[in-house]
């Protein structure tokens, strides 16, 4: 009998000590690890730059990296991260209006800058009559290539009308008689480019460097620092407001950061903010 009490007393401090030893467990990983989805440029190599003043502020980033622009958004709404960094607002509505999800926007950091890209002309305003321009499947960018396109006296959009949410039928002079093919992957358009498919290419910033592509010296026209279409770290509806997303944001949109942004992709990714 006593050697039974001795046993159950022994099974009750081991109980006891596992008890405390989870709970210690979740007290220190509790918010102080954030898994963090992002394209490869140069998001991942942003979240990478500050992830050593995460580490002093007590926060173990992990940054898993996508190649699409499909997954990240799953992943995130799946509670398989914490949060993910490669898209701007306008993507973010749409997915959220075609999934039915709830994500939200908890601060933008910069802005990759789309471009036109052409083997055949210097300038937009050289393109002939009845030339091709290529856009990828991308909605919401259809805005920002309609933009660039307005700009440059090629088309004219409905008075009005959001840029956010414009598509290309909302063109009402087209006198050059462009044909827009916009079927592509994203991340295929600088491959296009460079086989010389169409007359002009609309490429990303972020893929456009990864293919070893200088924006401001290797396209035609790039979108303008103006742009609504600022790139964001998302989050699930509520945790914008959990202490490690905050510090996450504070360190990505540091005046030391965003400087670090602008000299180190010379002007291919500009900060969100301007000091």
């Amino acid at each position: 009998m006593k050697f039974l009490k001795k046993i159950v007393g022994l099974l009750g401090v081991a109980a006891t000590a596992v008890l405390l030893a989870a709970c210690g467990n979740s007290s220190s990983n509790n918010g102080k690890t954030i898994t963090v989805g992002a394209s490869s440029v140069p998001h991942a190599e942003i979240l990478k730059h500050v992830q050593p003043e995460l580490k002093k502020e007590g926060i173990d980033l992990k940054i898993k990296i996508f190649q699409d622009y499909v997954m990240p958004n799953k992943a995130l709404a799946g509670k398989e991260l914490d949060a993910n960094y490669f898209q701007h607002v306008p993507f973010l509505k749409q997915w959220n209006k075609e999934n039915n999800g709830t994500l939200v926007n908890a601060g933008g950091v910069h802005l990759e800058p789309i471009g036109a890209y052409s083997k055949k002309v210097k300038n937009l305003k050289d393109l002939k009559d009845g030339a091709t321009v290529l856009v990828s499947s991308n909605t919401p960018d259809y805005g920002r290539v309609l933009t660039i396109l307005k700009d440059a006296g090629l088309i004219k959009v409905k008075k009005g009308i959001d840029i956010t949410t414009a598509n290309f039928s909302d063109i009402t002079s087209n006198p050059k008689h462009l044909k827009f093919k916009r079927s592509y992957e994203p991340k295929l358009m600088p491959e296009l480019y460079k086989n010389n498919e169409g007359d002009v290419v609309f490429i990303n910033a972020n893929y456009a460097v990864q293919a070893g592509l200088d924006p401001r010296k290797d396209s035609i026209a790039l979108e303008k620092k103006s742009s609504p279409y600022v790139n964001i770290v998302a989050v699930r509806k509520g945790d914008q407001n959990k202490p490690a997303i905050k510090k996450l944001l504070k360190a990505l949109q540091s005046k030391s950061t965003q400087q670090w942004i602008e000299k180190h992709y010379k002007g291919a990714v500009l900060p969100a903010k301007t000091f």
